[in-house]
């Protein structure tokens, strides 16, 4: 079971709304100016909610930043359906690609990427979300079986994880960019490699 973040419950009414604004103005914060120059004192400036309910809340700017990081396992989102394994692969990747390279949109994500090396905190929500999108993502996996595309026993998550894993290393660890052409690479590799089985449980 995952561990529950302090301030990640989801009352009604006027609480829900104080939530809404002091998680939305973290995030809006945490994309203009990174995870080491956020403070409380600026998510009460900018959401309108005094610093002392924030404090009581969420206990730091560090306990801001992993609800705010939660949120997007609230968001609603589910795995493209393209008719094949590759391809679904590869709408998951352009999402990446667009979501991480898209100027005023990309500095959300790379501050929620470096604030997780920052703050275990974040860490821990960032892998919360991320053990939440793979459950969504499972079915492109599951539905491949079903068709038959790929061997039964197949790990519902692996492929996706080794599709998108080519995507991050451009981005977080060579910085050599990346593009579309790369998005279906990766997508076209790991879907070979699941249609050959690599991932079923005779190979761990």
């Amino acid at each position: 079971m995952a561990t529950e973040i302090s301030g990640t419950k989801r009352p009604g009414g006027r609480t829900e709304r104080t939530r809404l604004a002091a998680l939305e103005a973290t995030l809006e914060l945490l994309g203009e100016r990174g995870y080491a120059e956020l403070t409380v004192e600026a998510v009460a400036e900018r959401s309108g909610v005094h610093k002392t309910t924030l404090y009581r809340r969420w206990e730091s700017a560090e306990g801001l930043v992993a609800a705010a990081l939660l949120m997007g396992a609230e968001q609603e989102w589910a795995v493209p359906d393209t008719g094949s394994l590759e391809g679904d692969l590869r709408a998951i990747n352009l999402e990446l690609v667009r979501y991480f390279t898209t100027p005023g949109e990309r500095e959300l994500p790379t501050a929620s990427i470096s604030a997780a090396f920052l703050s275990p905190r974040a860490a821990d929500a960032l892998r919360e979300f991320y053990v939440d999108r793979h459950a969504r993502s499972a079915p492109a996996v599951t539905r491949a079986i079903e068709r038959g595309e790929v061997p039964p026993g197949t790990d519902p998550v692996e492929p996706v994880r080794v599709a998108c894993g080519p995507i991050f290393y451009r981005l977080f660890v060579s910085r050599e960019g990346v593009t579309p052409r790369d998005a279906g690479v990766a997508a076209a590799a790991a879907a070979a490699a699941a249609k050959a089985g690599v991932f079923t449980a005779t190979n761990d």
